[in-house]
């Protein structure tokens, strides 16, 4: 029995040994122009893909470093990743059409292995979160607004005001995945705890084990990867929380149709009801499975949001008197509604320097390049056909050229333009949030800006607000930053990382 892992693991390194060596020899001649980060020699590749695994951040900067406003090449285990620098640059690969330069096909395998390939063939789960989400937006805030009161009261109880220690991370992915919950699903099931922890622990799996299938050579993707996936056994235990439901869903929609009484305003309704949605569609697996690649990117994008907004707030505290002034009065002469968190101008420029400083990775906008003749650039370099693309999103937010000053938090740097009340400026509405540009990229831009978008910023402004005003919050150790997580391409708060919380006196 010892003698099968040994074998398994000869069979692997003798496949990646051979596609290793074809790869590098296939695309010798395509690549030469493209500068590399790393000698284009065997060994010294393959212990480049490896050195990148560990250091993707640094790899990203010396080679934006070394070719500024150009494309360069970086080495993934079993072939090159091309970086490209520079706005104008960033700008085709963002405005590309999708037949030409491919975000889903750039993410195929992960998405077939991890969340299946029913989902992958059919992402209509993200128009739905496009047009429904956004379009509810307003008519579920009461909803999101009381479910987040009461995971808040749960996750940071305090009867007094002595202080207490609390790890973010953890604690905010739970916040945030029983609010989210509460308008994917409802109640009762948004406040189970099972339900909580598998929703987030599909969250932690999918980009886990995404990057570990991802590590492989393509050849040997659908051979390992679905048992380092652990999607059939998710999926088997969101029945047991969602399957009741959805099948009496699908009931009520066999027997009165698409208008049936009483229905509820959530994600299962939007997913039954969307004009993509097929009859192979509607089964109780297929749409948990929605249900669980929907949450995935909710859960992690905002409460990794939320948890640096937190470690910047209490690493500079002199932004609590401005934010928390502007949070109750606010609430005070608007309430609890949409409309409030819109007008928090303060809180939306606090998270969206928030999310310049610390992105989720040195790279984003991947995309698949599926012209066989290549895609060309504006600087006549051409990206060769099944290429993997990205971009240096890290060099772009902290360009002295759009920022003043790019490597200092500035809290109030988007909400000054509000302050100083000139709202006819043309760009006074590209400082929401909720804007992309070349310059900001944390939402993605252009043809696959983030969808969920809309929903997130008016949830992490929601929240952040209530903490201000219900809460006092202090640094670990006065003045330190907690440092981030790295793994491979993806940049992440620090898990382990505690603040220190009080509830406020009335």
């Amino acid at each position: 029995m010892d003698s099968i892992p040994l074998l398994l693991y000869a069979f692997v390194a003798a496949i990646s040994g051979i596609v290793l060596r074809s790869e590098l020899n296939r695309r010798k001649s395509d690549i030469h122009h493209i500068p590399a980060i790393s000698s284009s020699g065997l060994w010294q590749y393959y212990t480049g893909g490896v050195r990148y695994l560990i250091h993707a951040p640094d790899f990203v900067d010396e080679g934006c470093k070394r070719y500024p406003g150009r494309v360069f090449r970086v080495p993934r285990l079993f072939s090159w990743d091309y970086i490209v620098s520079g706005t104008t640059l960033v700008d085709e690969i963002a405005a590309a059409p999708e037949n030409v330069l491919s975000a889903s096909a750039a993410s195929q395998d992960e998405i077939e292995l991890t969340i299946g390939p029913e989902i992958a063939r059919n992402l209509y789960h993200l128009d739905v979160v496009r047009s429904n989400l956004t379009r509810n937006l307003g008519k579920c805030f009461p909803e999101m607004h009381d479910e987040l009161v009461s995971a808040f009261e749960d996750a940071l109880p305090s009867n007094d005001t002595d202080w207490k220690p609390v790890i973010v991370l953890p604690t905010m992915m739970t916040i945030v995945a029983r609010t989210t919950n509460r308008v994917f699903v409802g109640l009762p099931v948004c406040r189970n705890q099972d339900y909580t922890k598998l929703v987030i622990q599909y969250t932690i799996d999918v980009a886990v084990r995404g990057q570990l299938i991802n590590i492989l050579p393509s050849v040997l993707r659908p051979i390992l990867g679905p048992f380092i996936s652990s999607r059939n056994a998710s999926v088997r235990k969101g029945m047991k929380h969602l399957g009741t439901p959805i099948r009496h869903r699908l009931e009520q929609e066999q027997s009165f149709g698409p208008n049936g009484p009483e229905k509820p305003n959530d994600l299962i309704s939007w997913l039954l009801d969307h004009e993509l949605a097929g009859v192979q569609d509607k089964t109780v697996p297929i749409i948990i499975s929605r249900i669980l690649a929907t949450n995935m990117v909710a859960i992690h994008t905002t409460s990794a949001v939320l948890t640096h907004a937190l470690f910047d707030l209490t690493t500079s505290p002199r932004y609590f008197a401005a934010l928390r002034q502007e949070a109750e009065q606010t609430v005070e002469e608007l309430g609890w509604t949409l409309a409030a968190v819109s007008r928090m101008h303060r809180i939306d420029s606090f998270l969206r320097e928030t999310q310049r400083m610390h992105d989720n990775g040195p790279v984003t906008l991947a995309r698949k390049v599926l012209n066989p003749k290549g895609f060309k650039l504006s600087d006549g370099t051409v990206l060769p056909f099944g290429t993997m693309v990205n971009v240096a999103s890290r060099v772009e937010h902290f360009n002295p050229a759009k920022y003043e000053s790019p490597e200092v938090f500035d809290g109030f740097r988007f909400s000054r333009i509000w302050d100083d009340r000139r709202t006819g400026d043309e760009g006074v509405f590209n400082q929401h949030m909720i804007s992309t540009s070349v310059e900001h990229l944390a939402f993605g831009h252009k043809r696959h800006a983030c969808p969920g978008r809309f929903f997130a910023a008016a949830e992490l402004k929601a929240m952040l607000a209530h903490m201000l005003i219900n809460y006092d919050f202090r640094a670990e150790k006065e003045g330190v930053r907690p440092p981030d997580d790295v793994f491979g391409i993806v940049v992440l708060p620090n898990r382990r990382a505690k603040i220190w919380y009080r509830k406020r006196g009335d």
